[in-house]
């Protein structure tokens, strides 16, 4: 599939509905498709690094989205990677490249501390988004005291798309690793972040210690 096969065929898939909710997200150039119409056509085209890349350079939010999908996490080096976030212009887009390509990314781990350390927010975003992943599913080796410091000090000023990913760093610890909740507690308690975040009925609340006592009190049965 062409450059603007892919595009015409996005296009045709808007929905002016999903438009006005990506507007309000923060990206300008897009066409409004459902976010279940990109996985569809990404299955159909499946992987093509070279279209993911010409989808990129448009800036436009869907056929970014799209690229995403239809590139593997090994086809792109961690510096095409990190020229990527800096261009990222939404969370929408910044999270599905953290989730799909950085946090799948076989050499990931080389980059993440120097990533948190970072003044561009969408890759700091990404750095602290690793350190997540590690304390949930490899926290063997972790700097764990030293990421607590770091976000007893710098979370409650951070920008807001790194302190959405220090927040849920915080939490990762305090749920995964039984001998540091009780400080990622009272960071969470001290901090406030989210205290106040609304949340639809059913769902947990981004909040530190609210999120941390559910997930223990799910997993405890």
């Amino acid at each position: 599939m062409t450059l603007s096969q892919s595009l015409a065929r996005l296009e045709s898939l808007a929905d002016p509905k999903m438009l006005n909710v990506k507007i309000r997200g923060g990206a300008q150039a897009q066409f409004g498709v459902p976010l279940g119409a990109i996985r569809k056509l990404a299955k159909e085209i499946k992987r093509e690094p070279e279209l993911a890349e010409q989808l990129w350079a448009t800036g436009n939010l869907d056929a970014r989205l799209l690229a995403i999908l239809i590139v593997r996490p090994k086809d792109r080096s961690l510096e095409a990677l990190e020229a990527m976030l800096q261009s990222c212009d939404c969370e929408q887009v910044a999270s599905w490249l953290n989730n799909y390509l950085v946090g799948k990314h076989p050499q990931r781990e080389q980059r993440r501390q120097t990533w948190m350390d970072s003044a561009h927010p969408w890759v700091a975003r990404a750095g602290w988004h690793l350190s997540a992943q590690r304390a949930q599913k490899a926290p063997e080796g972790l700097e764990t005291d030293a990421l607590l410091d770091r976000i007893e000090a710098e979370m409650g000023s951070a920008p807001a798309p790194v302190q959405w990913t220090m927040n849920n760093t915080l939490a990762q610890i305090g749920i995964n690793l039984p001998e540091h909740r009780a400080r990622a507690l009272a960071i969470g308690e001290a901090l406030g972040v989210y205290r106040d975040y609304p949340v639809s009925k059913g769902c947990t609340s981004p909040y530190a210690p609210a999120w941390i006592g559910e997930m223990v009190r799910r997993a405890e049965g």
